[in-house]
Parts: structure tokens; sequence; C-alpha cells
């Protein structure tokens, strides 16, 4: 089999269904990144679909290339393996390298203390002298 002329009708049906659904899960995923309005609101967008989206195109790829060469394909298998374990951890260090940079800025409003799981302490004023100030 050379293309897709010669794809039989239940394997065209499946790759286009799931190349349907990949492409609005990550269309879906860009526009929560357009949208939402602070930076850590943004981060779900395409951290949560980054999988599932990518996941259906690549299983997609996988159906249309078994079929196509008579053989199983399992290349594909191997990137969904790559991005599952590596896109969750990506973006996870992304949001604390964020939360990071604005306790560190003292930036309260920024979104970093929205959960309550980080909080800013401001510095107390010792009413001691500083040393050698006496």
């Amino acid at each position: 089999m050379s293309g897709v002329e010669d794809l039989p009708g239940w394997a065209a049906a499946i790759v286009s269904l799931l190349l349907i659904i990949g492409a609005s899960i990550v269309l879906i995923g860009a526009l929560g990144l357009l949208r939402l309005r602070t930076f850590y609101q943004r981060m779900h967008g395409p951290a949560i679909t980054i999988t599932l989206g990518a996941g259906c195109l690549l299983i997609a790829s996988m159906v249309f290339f078994t079929v196509g060469q008579s053989r199983l394909v399992v290349h594909e298998v191997i990137i969904s393996a790559f991005l599952l374990m590596t896109a969750p951890v990506v973006s996870m260090m992304i949001i604390r390298a964020a939360v990071y940079r604005d306790l560190r800025a003292r930036k309260g409003e920024s979104g970093a203390t929205a959960g309550g799981v980080y909080t800013i302490v401001e510095d107390e004023v010792s009413s001691s002298p500083a040393p050698g100030e006496r």
C-alpha cells in the first residue's frame, strides 16, 4: 500500500476520527493558552492537553502506518511513552520556577499565593540596633 487511497475504510475512519479528536484537543489547549489571564492559569491548557491530544495524533499515525505497511509499527509508542514521561515533569518544573521567581520578587498578586500553599512572609524589623550601632 502506498497512500491514503489504498487504506481500507475501517482504518480510514479510525485514523480520521483520531486526527479530528487530537486536533480538537490541541486547539482547545491553545485557546486556553490565549484566553486565560495569569501565567499559572495559562499553564493548564497546554500541560493537560498535550498528552491527550498528542496521544491521539500518534495513535492515528500508528494505525495508518501499521495498516499501510501490513506490519506492526511501534515507533509512535516510544514517542508516546517519552511524551507521557516528560510533559508533566517539564510543566511542573516551569510552574515551580515561576512560583520561586514570584515569591522571591514578593509578587503576591501574580497568583503564586492563590492556593494557600505558599505565603509571602514580610521581614520583621528588629528593635535592637544593628551590630556596630550603639
